[in-house]
């Protein structure tokens, strides 16, 4: 019993069986027949359906076109918002000028932007970059200025009183403290951006995680929907224990 008690403690035990549970529910819900297929097919199923795209190569050329749109528009969003929202969180100024326009267009939902990108820059690759860049260079400034203006001010006098300059408080003042919230930050919005890289392939792509459920729904393949709907949330719960980790090893006197 011990021994039980202390393997349910570990962090990832409850979450492996909070998932086979409803996997379970799933199988007995289609093995007895009150759901039509159609709606809700089996996981014997959806497996079939992701080894044959596997086979065909469909899906990893799919994944790899997404998560290369993600990386792509998310990097460049995180590396602006960083210089940007400490800037907005040390100078008074600058944080005046500019956080009433970014809590203005931090509102307007980012898909809203997908006809403009169209019209502006085609149907290519980097309407669906910018779409992410839209969706996630906002918050990730914000909450990045939010981190800043939560450095204790005693820290940032020390510095000064002994002879430290404004540009080596950032660097190794202030950029220490924030560093475990920004990466936090990074975390928590990539999730948006994941999101958003599959509605701009629902809406115009060739290849891509989206594109690919959306042409599942045009023939009635739920199936290949589900399918693709796992891998989505499979590739994203690998990018979150990557920062997590990252986080870990990056941060680990914050821990």
């Amino acid at each position: 019993m011990p021994s039980l008690q202390r393997l349910l403690r570990h962090p990832w035990v409850l979450g492996i069986l909070g998932i086979l549970a409803v996997l379970l529910l799933w199988w007995i819900t289609t093995a007895s027949g009150s759901v039509n297929k159609l709606f809700l097919p089996s996981p014997q199923a959806v497996w079939q359906a992701g080894q044959r795209q596997w086979g065909s190569g469909l899906l990893l050329k799919d994944a790899l076109a997404s998560i290369q749109r993600v990386f792509i528009g998310f990097a460049m969003s995180a590396g602006l918002a960083l210089p940007v929202g400490i800037t907005m969180g040390t100078s008074p100024v600058i944080c005046r000028l500019l956080e009433p326009l970014m809590g203005l267009i931090r509102y307007m939902p980012a898909p809203a932007f997908i006809p403009l990108l169209i019209i502006y820059f085609g149907l290519d690759e980097l309407p669906k970059v910018l779409l992410i860049f839209i969706g996630t260079f906002f918050f990730n400034t914000l909450m990045i200025m939010d981190a800043v203006k939560f450095v204790p001010r005693e820290l940032v006098e020390t510095a000064r009183t002994l002879g430290g300059r404004t540009l080596p408080i950032l660097l190794k003042v202030v950029a220490p403290f924030i560093a475990p919230q920004v990466l936090d930050t990074y975390r928590i919005n990539m999730a948006s951006a994941w999101n958003l890289v599959i509605v701009a392939e629902l809406v115009a792509a060739t290849e891509g995680l989206g594109k690919r459920i959306s042409l599942a729904q045009r023939f009635l393949r739920t199936d290949e929907i589900f399918m693709g709907l796992i891998v989505i949330g499979l590739i994203g719960l690998l990018i979150d224990l990557g920062f997590r980790a990252l986080m870990r090893r990056a941060c680990a006197w914050a821990n």
